[in-house]
C-alpha cells in the first residue's frame, strides 16, 4: 500500500505473488532464494522484536522488546527500507540485530491507526485476553 501510493510504485508487491515485480517489497530472504525443498524453512515459532519508543506498537506493548509468532518464508525487503523511511514510514519495530522488519506504521498525526506486522498477533490472542495490537486497534476506532 504504502509503496504504491506514496512512493508510486504501480507494480509494488510480494515476490510470493507477484515473481515479476521490479518492487517487490516483501520477499524471499536472500540467502532462502536458492533454496529448492522448502520443507522446514520457513521462520517459525516465537521471535523477539525490539520495539521503536514513540510508536503505536510501543504503545500497544509498553515494552522495549516483545516475542510474538511467526510463519512464513517472506520478509520487508530492506532494499526499499530507506527510501520508505526518507518518505514517512515508521519502522516500529525490528530484530535484535536490526535486519528483519517485524512492524510498520505511521505517525498518528499521518493516520489514527497504521500498522502493520510481520509476526501474528492472533496466535496468542484469546476471548479473554485479546492481543495487545487488537486492544489498540479497538481503541482508535472508539476515538473514532
Amino acid at each position: 500500500e504504502f509503496a504504491r501510493n506514496v512512493l508510486g510504485f504501480e507494480d509494488a508487491n510480494s515476490g510470493e505473488f507477484a515473481p515479476e515485480s521490479k518492487h517487490k517489497v516483501i520477499d524471499i530472504m536472500e540467502e532462502q532464494m536458492g533454496v529448492v525443498t522448502k520443507g522446514g524453512t520457513m521462520r517459525l515459532g516465537s521471535y523477539p522484536c525490539c520495539v521503536k519508543e514513540g510508536t503505536i506498537l510501543k504503545e500497544a506493548y509498553k515494552s522495549d522488546l516483545i516475542d510474538e509468532r511467526h510463519r512464513h518464508r517472506y520478509e520487508f525487503n530492506n532494499q526499499f527500507r530507506e527510501e520508505m523511511e526518507q518518505n514517512g514510514l515508521v519502522i516500529g519495530g525490528t530484530s535484535p540485530d536490526g535486519m528483519l522488519v517485524e512492524a510498520v506504521e505511521l505517525s498518528k498525526k499521518d493516520h489514527p491507526f497504521y500498522i502493520g506486522v510481520q509476526f501474528h498477533p492472533e496466535f496468542k490472542s484469546r476471548p479473554n485476553n485479546a492481543g495487545k495490537l487488537f486492544v489498540e486497534f479497538v481503541k482508535a476506532c472508539k476515538k473514532m
